[in-house]
Parts: structure tokens; C-alpha cells; sequence
């Protein structure tokens, strides 16, 4: 048996901007941006892994949830208390200084971390925090 991820999804707030960052700041490919019941859903993924999408999805994308628990999810994204992400890179330092450059919000500069990766942190437009690391050699 064969599994594979497939999507992933990650809460944003303003589809505009997030398609911002993740396609022009990222260099992620949009592969749709389409209504769905009522909602936008757009996917974007890595040039480099045709196969895996990330969902962009509203905080509280379920069409029987209540204004209060979607107040509660929005609130949650805002203080950036959702899960994060972690994206593998070939070079953190080099896609440390682009997304910067971009105007990224800086969460921690590349560090080399005890468990084997240098990492760095941004916030995106939404208040996620999304982790980029590079294996460090031995």
C-alpha cells in the first residue's frame, strides 16, 4: 500500500493577500482559484512537488459552523496560535534574506538547531507561522 500526502491547509484571512505571498513571495504555483459552496478555494504548491497542494482556506471553513466559533477561529489566526508550517529549503539563509527583502515578518533569523537543521521563521499575511529549514550537514 501506497500512501502519499495529497493537500495540506493552511487558515488565511484574505485570499489576496496570501496569494501574494505564497505565489510571487514564495514562488508557489496557484493550482486553482475557484468558488466553492459559497467560500474561494485556491491551491498552491512547490513547482518541485506537483503532487502536494496547499489548501487556502478560510479560518472556519465549515458551512454548519457558527458565527461565534468562526469569531473564535479568526481570533485564534490573528494571534498567530494555529499551527504552523515547516517547508524544506535547499538554502534557509538565501530564503531567509528573499522573503525579508519581501517584507516577510521576521520570527527568528537562520539558526542551526541541536536536531539537525538550521531553520528560520516568518509570519504570513494571515498570522501563521511558517518555519523554512535546510539539513545541516555532518
Amino acid at each position: 500500500m501506497d500512501i502519499q500526502l495529497a493537500q495540506c491547509f493552511i487558515a488565511v484571512d484574505d485570499h489576496d493577500k496570501a496569494l501574494a505571498f505564497y505565489r510571487d513571495v514564495l514562488g508557489f504555483e496557484v493550482r486553482s482559484d475557484v468558488g466553492f459552496e459559497g467560500m474561494r478555494w485556491v491551491t498552491v504548491g512547490s513547482p518541485a512537488q506537483p503532487d502536494v497542494e496547499i489548501v487556502l482556506e478560510p479560518p472556519l471553513a465549515h458551512p454548519n459552523s457558527s458565527p461565534a466559533d468562526k469569531e473564535v477561529m479568526a481570533e485564534l489566526l490573528a494571534k498567530g496560535l494555529l499551527r504552523g508550517v515547516i517547508f524544506r529549503t535547499d538554502d534557509c539563509d538565501a530564503t531567509f534574506e528573499r522573503i525579508r527583502a519581501a517584507g516577510g515578518e521576521v520570527l527568528q533569523e537562520p539558526i542551526d538547531q541541536p536536531y539537525g537543521v538550521r531553520d528560520c521563521a516568518f509570519r504570513d499575511p494571515s498570522g501563521n507561522m511558517l518555519r523554512f529549514n535546510q539539513p545541516l550537514k555532518r
